[in-house]
Order: structure tokens, then C-alpha cells, then sequence
């Protein structure tokens, strides 16, 4: 499926080459066109903003309360991978990566603007100045908070599960997989990749050029930079964009997670210094209030499409319709990211990290720096900030002269500015090479190395010509579609996870429950001793191996190929019967350790504990669901529950609908020919 020059491009054709030809035609046309082209594309994003927006508000709706009834529902404990699997990150990095990635330069181009914005706007100007700073951070809340996470949280949490758990590519196309079946592979599959790819460098494309715009005029009032022409906006991208694509070869685990951390340490150290010399009581206040304010109001504001108030409309799709359809729009690319570092996770776990934690900061974010903005302007600056409300390249920097040492705190703001844009373009680079690839192991540093000058080129190409509005519309545009796509994310998602919950806790047929032995005196000397290791080992090489040896031997008479197989570190032994189409049925049993409390030890009535490690015979199985302690099981006994296991496995490959979980990725294809050649 992977077309390859010289054995080294990773690129696949059918996904690249036509997302390459639209990209450099959008492109050309913005940029040699860029009046035309963008008039031509605001029309149309206006027609969807103002007659389809409430497919995005109803969108967004299903997407929060999805996610909530997930976090509620028996799904919640499933992990996004095998059941044994643990985090790849630490909590801190997980969270300080997908952060950077999830909001990045937004953050800082927009915590005092829009706040300042919703505080001017003509529509709300009859209010009283108490009312418009309260709706201000309302506002900016409700744009930041819960809903984009959510937006992100759906296709992060699709790609996690289908990617880590069913053990398909990285793709938006697996996503689809329970209703698309082996047509993900083909055509449609192709088209779902190539709109996510299109709709990911665009979307970076256009940030990274806002960026540019802000770091430039950060440069200029630091005396850095004498003014904001081209020459210097090149000079800013071609560093950074070099910067970017170093980290990108580096990889996730070095690069991205080292940058990501750094930051998030300056931003919580900017936001702190910020806090102090603020009003810092009036900030801490306003916070709390704000969010009894969002809380109260959440459902109101999730539903609001403004109808019986058409003067607030043109507010309405110029802020909410358009937030809405620029974090649809950058799901596919921050989608993928969060899934590529959160395996090991469960959903619960995911699901309130990436929807709590982020908005949580963003709120503190957003509160420090919006009512610190609009304290000043109102009791320092006498309106001066008000005035240059709409124009955020600069907002920032003229906010922070009003606080102590502007100096130190603008260069912070470039610094992290700085950062979120090479972590913005880095983990882009890596998404769309994914993407390009379908999810190919690893690529060639030339290869990710030019999907970096690309953006570099396009974003210079636009910056030049004036045509950064018009590719923003054509990304807003694209959200249209996605957002039905993501709809049937989560109808895909729904029915895995109900064959996924129906696998995994499927009990043992109603004739192998009987348990019976005679020894319940050996029973109760095993249940209230506590063994060494050396105890345990001996267990495993002797009743274990034993056990194993007859049911070969057995299963010989059948003509059912088996293995044993005997491993060291932890000292473990299992029986395979292996499958040529089908993932091999396995059980084994592992030495295993519990740590003991210290009261334990001085128990009179309990025997043999004298240390504070005790150790016991684990089973494991296949399809990594959870094992359970043979300890006390007899030879005939641990046969029997072997048996019970093989039956069940036997059982579940009846049933086609569980063939993501009983058939691995080489067998697939295998199983897709034995289906065609029954058919014919």
C-alpha cells in the first residue's frame, strides 16, 4: 500500500498526491488571487455560518454529552490498548503536550484580545461596564472551555481507541472501520485521509502565519526588529520553521515532549508574576465567580443560537459559529497527536483529562490575563486599551507596559510564543507526514523535513500576498463536512465499544462453572500460607508444566497443533495452540509479587508471614484480559480452567463482529480472502 522511492519514501500515493495538487492550487490561488479567492470563500463560509450554524451548535452538543455519558458508562474503564498496557508518558508530559498542541499560539494571540473585544463590542454597549466585563469572561469561557475540548476529545479518543485497541494504522480512516469493515482500505478510506491531511496543513498554515505576525510585532516594540515588514516575517520563519523541523526528526518522545514541558513551566510562571502584580484580589474573585457564572449558565450557552435576538447574530457567527468550526477544523490534526501519545490510557481517564484539565488552565489563563486587561483599561489606562481592542498583534505587549518590568514579561510572551509555534509546527509535521503515510513506522528525515519547508513556503507565500484570510476561510469551510464526520466517529466508536465490553467480559458457558475437589484441607493450608518465590517457581515447573504436557498430549489425538513455551524474568510458562488465520489461543501462568502491609507481620493468627513480599502464580491470556491467581488450583483443576478459556475462545470466534479482537493485522487480510473465495 506504501508507495516507496529509492526504498526510502514512505509516502503513499493514492493519499499524497491528491492532497498535494489541492493544497498547491488553494494555495496559488490565495496567493496569486488573494482579493478574489478570499471573496469567493468568505462568501461561502457566510452562507454556512449564517443558514447551517446550527450544525455546528448541535455538533458540538452531541459531542460534550457524548463524552460525559462515556465517562459515566461501563465503557470508562476499557483502556486504549491492551489491557495490560500502561501510559507511554508521564501524567505531566501527556497533559503539557497536548495543551501546546491543542491551543498553542491561540492562547496567547487571544487571553487578553478577546476578552477586551467581547468588553467593546457595539452589540453589547447598552449594558453597564460591570455586565459587559462579566459577559467578556463569560464569553471567552464558553469558547475555550468544555466545548472545543470536547471537539478535540472525540477524534483524539476515536484514533486512541480503534489505533491502540482493534490495532489499526493511525489513520482517520480506521475510525470508520465497524461500519466501512475492509472498505477503509480503499477509496473512501483514501478520501477521508486526504481531507484530514488538507484540512491539517491548512489549518497549521494559517495559525503559524497569525503567529508570525505577533512574534514580529513583539520584536518591534523590544526595539528588536525596526518594523513588520516581509523581510523580517522570513527571517522569523525560516528559524523557526528550522527549529520545528529539527524537534520533528528528534521524535514525539524528545523534541515535542522536552519543548512542551519547558513551556508549560514558562507560561505558569508568566501567569503567576502576572497574578501578583495584578489585581490580584479582583482576579482571584472574578475567577470564582466566573466560573459559578459558567456553570450556571452552561446549558443556555451550549444551546444559544441567539434566534429571538438578531441583533446579536452577526456577534454570534463572527465568534461561536466561527471558534466552532476552527476547532472542528483542527481536530484531525490535534486528534492525531493526542493519539499518538495517549496509549495506555483508559477512556475515563482520557476523557477528563482532555476536557478538564486544559480548560481549567484556560479559564485561570484567560481570567489573569482578560480581567487583568480590562481592570487596567478601565481603572489605569482611562479607555487606552479599548481603543486598540481590534488589533491583537499588539494587545499584548501594551497591556504588559502597564505592569512592572514590560521588558522581561514581553520577551517571556515571545519566548512562549516562540515555543508554541515550533510545537505547533513540529507535532503538524509529524500528523501530516502520519497521515501521508499511513502511519508508517518511521520515515526518512528528508521526507519530514519537507512537509516542514512546505509550510514554511506556503506561509510565507500568503504573508506576502495577503492571502492568509482567504486559506482561514477555506478551513473554516472545510469544518462543515467534518463535523458530520465526526458524528459518525462516535456511531462507529459506540459500536465497538459495545462488542468491545461484550468480548471482554464474556463468562464461561454454564457447563464449565462446576469446581470441585476433594482436598479442601490442602486448600485452606495453601489460602493462609504466604509463599517465597523460590515456592511459586517450583509450582509453575512442576503442577503448571504438568498440567500443560497432558492437555498437549491430549490435544495431539485431535490433530491440534500446540506449544509449550517457558520464559525467565518473571519465571512464567504457557500452551499456545496456534492458528494459521486466526490470533493464537494462549494461557500461561507468571510468578508474581504483592507487596504485604506492615500490620500483617504482626499477626499471630496468621502462619508463615514473615516477610513483607508474598508471592503467587498468575494467569495470563492472549487477549491480555486480566488473569487471576491458580494458586490453589490442582493439576486437573488448572486443565479444567484451561479448557474453560479455550471453550470460550471457540465461542467468541463464531461470531464475526469479533474479529478485531480474535484476528491480528497480518490475519485480516488473510480472513478477508477465505470470505471471497466462500463467496465465489
Amino acid at each position: 500500500m506504501e508507495g516507496r522511492l529509492n526504498n526510502k519514501i514512505t509516502l503513499n500515493k493514492g493519499i499524497t498526491i491528491p492532497s498535494l495538487i489541492f493544497i498547491l492550487l488553494t494555495s496559488l490561488l490565495a496567493g496569486i488571487f488573494p482579493i478574489e479567492t478570499g471573496a469567493v470563500l468568505d462568501h461561502i463560509k457566510n452562507f454556512i455560518f449564517v443558514n447551517l450554524n446550527w450544525i455546528y451548535v448541535w455538533s458540538v452538543n452531541i459531542f460534550i454529552f457524548f463524552l460525559f455519558y462515556l465517562v459515566l458508562s461501563k465503557y470508562g474503564n476499557i483502556k486504549l490498548g491492551n489491557n495490560d498496557s500502561i501510559p507511554q508518558h508521564s501524567y505531566f508530559s501527556w497533559i503539557a503536550m497536548l495543551f501546546a498542541a491543542g491551543m498553542g499560539i491561540g492562547l496567547m494571540y487571544f487571553s487578553v484580545a478577546e476578552p477586551m473585544q467581547h468588553y467593546t463590542a457595539p452589540v453589547f454597549a447598552a449594558n453597564d461596564a460591570i455586565t459587559r466585563a462579566k459577559n467578556a469572561q463569560l464569553y471567552t469561557f464558553f469558547h475555550y472551555g468544555i466545548h472545543a475540548w470536547a471537539i478535540y476529545g472525540v477524534v483524539g479518543l476515536s484514533l486512541s481507541y480503534f489505533t491502540y485497541r482493534y490495532k489499526l494504522p493511525l489513520s482517520l480512516r480506521s475510525c470508520f472501520y465497524p461500519l466501512l469493515k475492509d472498505r477503509i482500505n480503499g477509496v473512501w478510506g483514501n478520501v477521508i485521509d486526504i481531507f484530514a491531511l488538507c484540512s491539517t496543513l491548512f489549518g497549521i498554515t494559517t495559525t503559524l502565519g497569525f503567529g508570525v505576525l505577533q512574534i514580529n510585532s513583539g520584536l518591534v516594540n523590544m526595539n528588536i526588529f525596526p518594523d513588520t515588514s516581509f523581510t523580517y516575517q522570513v527571517i522569523i520563519v525560516c528559524v523557526l520553521v528550522a527549529a520545528a523541523i529539527l524537534s520533528a526528526v528528534t521524535g514525539v518522545s524528545k523534541g515535542i515532549k522536552i519543548l512542551s514541558s519547558i513551556n508549560i513551566v514558562v507560561v505558569v510562571f508568566l501567569l503567576l508574576f502576572v497574578l501578583a502584580v495584578g489585581p490580584t484580589t479582583h482576579l482571584i474573585g472574578s475567577f470564582t465567580e466566573g466560573i459559578g457564572y459558567y456553570i450556571s449558565s452552561f446549558i443556555e450557552l451550549t444551546f444559544n443560537t441567539h434566534a429571538f435576538k438578531t441583533d446579536e447574530l452577526p456577534w454570534f457567527y463572527d465568534w461561536t459559529i466561527l471558534y466552532w468550526a476552527w476547532w472542528i477544523s483542527w481536530a484531525p490534526y490535534v486528534g492525531v497527536f493526542i493519539a499518538k501519545i495517549s496509549r495506555g490510557r483508559t477512556i475515563r481517564s482520557f476523557v477528563a483529562a482532555v476536557l478538564l484539565i486544559p480548560t481549567t488552565f484556560n479559564f485561570i489563563w484567560m481570567t489573569v490575563f482578560g480581567n487583568s486587561a480590562i481592570w487596567v483599561d478601565s481603572d489605569v489606562a482611562n479607555g487606552a486599551l479599548s481603543n486598540i481592542a481590534g488589533n491583537p498583534d499588539v494587545l499584548m505587549f501594551s497591556f504588559l507596559e502597564y505592569l512592572p518590568l514590560s521588558g522581561i514579561t514581553s520577551f517571556l510572551v515571545i519566548f512562549i510564543i516562540i515555543i508554541f509555534f515550533v510545537t505547533s509546527a513540529d507535532s503538524g509535521i509529524v500528523v501530516m507526514d502520519s497521515i501521508a503515510t499511513k502511519n508508517s513506522t518511521k520515515s526518512p528525515k528528508l521526507q519530514i523535513a519537507l512537509w516542514g519547508g512546505l509550510l514554511a513556503v506556503i506561509s510565507l507565500v500568503l504573508l506576502n500576498a495577503g492571502g492568509l484570510g482567504a486559506l482561514q476561510s477555506m478551513t473554516l469551510i472545510t469544518a462543515l463536512p467534518f463535523s458530520i464526520i465526526m458524528i459518525l466517529f462516535i456511531v462507529s466508536l459506540v459500536k465497538a465499544l459495545r462488542i468491545d465490553y461484550k468480548y471482554y467480559n464474556r463468562d464461561f458457558s454454564a457447563t464449565t462453572d462446576l469446581w470441585s475437589s476433594d482436598s479442601w484441607e490442602d486448600k485452606l493450608k495453601q489460602i493462609v500460607t504466604f509463599k517465597n518465590k523460590s515456592a511459586i517457581d517450583i509450582f509453575i515447573s512442576t503442577t503448571v508444566k504438568e498440567a500443560f504436557t497432558e492437555m498437549q498430549e491430549v490435544l495431539s489425538k485431535y490433530e491440534i497443533t500446540s506449544k509449550i513455551n517457558a520464559h525467565q524474568d518473571p519465571h512464567r510458562i504457557e500452551i499456545e495452540i496456534e492458528h494459521h488465520i486466526l490470533n493464537n489461543f494462549k494461557y500461561g501462568v507468571k510468578t508474581q509479587s504483592r507487596n504485604l502491609p506492615e500490620y500483617l507481620l504482626e499477626e499471630q493468627n496468621l502462619p508463615g508471614v514473615n516477610k513483607d513480599e508474598s508471592f503467587f502464580p498468575l494467569s495470563y491470556f492472549g487477549d491480555t484480559r486480566e488473569g487471576y491467581s491458580v494458586l490453589y488450583f490442582t493439576k486437573n483443576e488448572l486443565i479444567i480452567d484451561v479448557l474453560k478459556h479455550y471453550e470460550r475462545y471457540l465461542k467468541l470466534l463464531t461470531e464475526e463482529k469479533n474479529v478485531m479482537f480474535t484476528s491480528s493485522n497480518s490475519h485480516h487480510k488473510k480472513i478477508k480472502k477465505v470470505k471471497k473465495k466462500f463467496k465465489n
